[in-house]
């Protein structure tokens, strides 16, 4: 069911960019856009790890850099019967961290400088469970090619929006699109991408929560880890691409409102009491 939701969430983000590109060009701009759909989830596939790491500036540590770090992502992948992934840093003062990769055996953890300095040993064991636990499940490949997508929609956006301030007077016929159709794409594009994130995205944590929680062998340590993390994210703001928020342990991203509204992670507070009652 999970990989019949997935391909569903996957057809249907292609389908909003072709839509995009409808709106935006015709005929000729539809077809353009299933083109550069194509082209990205290929692109994502092969190459999603590369994408979001360098986006991050992610450095890629040693072992004699970060002994703790390997320790701890060694022997949890051990427990858990995994490859090792590749592990990165970000020098990034918000705690925060995700996963990448097309599989398990191509797949890599990156965590930010600020994790490294708050978290305990056991908390960090929770984080890395939760990771790995993405990996195991192969959610990286799905959230790297959903935040792919779910970019390039909001670029079309920006592009509707210049079209219809330079080109708002031309007609609609079968070689342009509309300009009433752009407009409508300008706004609910976006939306829709960040919907269709949010989907991918709230199910997947729940299980990796529980997941990592096995992995790291106390569904406690995630816990405090994420009561720290979510405190931290509300007071040291991230630098980060909002297309791909959703792979972020927490929300890189703070706020009420719409930014709440459209939150692509589940309630921290339900995750946290999914966790402690797991430990009862």
């Amino acid at each position: 069911m999970n990989n019949i939701k997935t391909l569903f969430l996957l057809v249907t983000l292609t389908l909003v960019l072709v839509w995009a590109g409808g709106a935006l060009g015709g005929k000729q701009g539809m077809t353009i856009a299933l083109i550069f759909a194509l082209g990205i989830n290929f692109i994502s596939y092969w190459f999603s790890d590369k994408i979001v790491l360098r986006m991050y500036r992610a450095k890629q540590v040693t072992e004699a850099e970060a002994p703790d770090l390997y320790s701890i992502v060694r022997s949890l992948v051990q427990k858990a019967g995994m490859p090792m992934p590749k592990v990165y840093m970000m020098d990034q003062e918000q705690p925060n961290a995700f996963a990448t990769g097309r599989n398990p055996t191509h797949a890599a953890v990156a965590v930010t400088t600020g994790i490294m300095r708050i978290l305990t040993r056991e908390e960090l064991q929770g984080v890395i469970g939760h990771e790995l636990s993405h990996i195991k499940n192969r959610d990286i490949l799905i959230s790297t090619i959903a935040a792919t997508i779910a970019g390039a929609i909001s670029y079309l956006a920006q592009m509707a929006q210049w079209a219809m301030i330079f080109g708002g007077h031309r007609g609609d016929d079968d070689d342009g699109g509309s300009p009433i159709a752009a407009f409508v794409m300008m706004i609910v594009g976006p939306i829709a991408a960040m919907i269709i994130q949010m989907a991918i995205s709230r199910s997947r944590e729940y299980a990796a929560d529980s997941g990592g929680a096995e992995i790291a062998g106390n569904p406690r340590y995630l816990a405090g880890a994420l009561r720290k993390l979510h405190m931290a994210s509300q007071k040291i703001p991230m630098h980060a691409n909002p297309a791909t928020s959703h792979m972020f342990i927490v929300n890189p991203f703070s706020g009420g409102g719409i930014v709440k509204l459209f939150s692509t992670h589940p309630p921290i507070e339900e995750r946290i009491a999914r966790l402690e009652s797991m430990s009862h």
